[in-house]
Parts: structure tokens; sequence; C-alpha cells
């Protein structure tokens, strides 16, 4: 496989994270969103406090193939050390490592802005972003039933942390 390159997301890269994003909402295996995501979504988003929540892309040979952001947990000051993160891996690309390479540049991107926790939520039947995650350091924490509904389906998660302890000094 060719080199994997990762760097902050720009307002260039928007139209690839959408439809990126997009696959996972109509594939049903990752998120609860279920309206595909546009261009002027993610502008938008990349727009909004990127400093303290960024978004990073992964490329192989000069395309996207994935991205990964940190959003606020919970607007409460005593949480501004724990992030939650979504990454999300272009179909064609899935299965080759891109998933742990974005994770651990991730982490690294946490790690320098002050983070000392990140967590997620899973779908259980997601074996793919677990597996990518715990290769990470990543843990489950337990496991929220009936978390919601996707098409009329309730499904639970599985909560996942991870520590970065050169933040917790």
């Amino acid at each position: 496989m060719s080199e994997l390159t990762i760097r902050r997301a720009t307002l260039n890269d928007a139209a690839k994270i959408a439809d990126i994003y997009t696959q996972g909402i109509i594939e049903r295996i990752a998120t609860f969103e279920t309206t595909p995501r546009t261009e002027e979504d993610i502008r938008t988003k990349l727009q909004t406090d990127s400093e303290r929540h960024p978004t990073i892309v992964v490329e192989l040979e000069n395309q996207v193939v994935g991205w990964a952001s940190i959003s606020l947990y919970r607007p409460r000051e005593c949480y501004a050390g724990i992030g939650e993160f979504s990454f999300y891996i272009d179909r064609d690309a899935r299965g080759k490592g891109v998933g742990k390479t974005l994770l651990k540049a991730l982490i690294d991107e946490a790690e320098s802005l002050g983070y000392w926790k990140l967590l997620s939520r899973v779908f259980l039947f997601n074996q793919a972003s677990l597996t990518a995650c715990k290769k990470q350091g990543f843990r489950e924490v337990g496991v929220y039933e009936k978390h919601a509904k996707l098409d009329d389906e309730w499904l639970d998660v599985v909560i996942i942390e991870r520590m970065i302890p050169s933040n917790l000094t």
C-alpha cells in the first residue's frame, strides 16, 4: 500500500468529507444520522471552532480516503479536556489500515491540544471500528442499551474511551 498522509482538513476537503460521511449514513454502519451531508454542511463545521475541535484527513495517493474529528463533549468547563470523536473511512479504503493510522493521528492531535480523554459510542455490530479503536488503546467502558432508533429499530452502542496520560498531570 502507498504511504498515507495525515493533515488538518481544509475547506477544499469539504466535498470529499461529506461524501465519505454520507457513505456511513446510507450504509447504516456508523451513525444514527439519516440525512446525507452536503459540502456546505461540512464547510460550516470546518469554519466553526476548528482550532479546538479539529477535523483531520488521511490521504492515499493524494486522495482523501478518511477523516476524523474531535467535537465538544459537554459545555461545562470541567469537561474541557474530554473530546468526543468520530472517524469515517471511504468504502474503497476500508480494511487497509487507514482507520488505525487516522486514529493514531487523532490521538496525537488531541494530546497536542491538551485533551486528557477521547470518547465515542460505536454500534455493537461495527467490528471494524471497534477493532481499530482497540488497536489504538481505546477500552470498552460499557453499553448503552437502546440508545436510539435507526430505521425504527432500537440499537445499542458500546461506549469507548482512551486516556491521554501525558495530559493527566
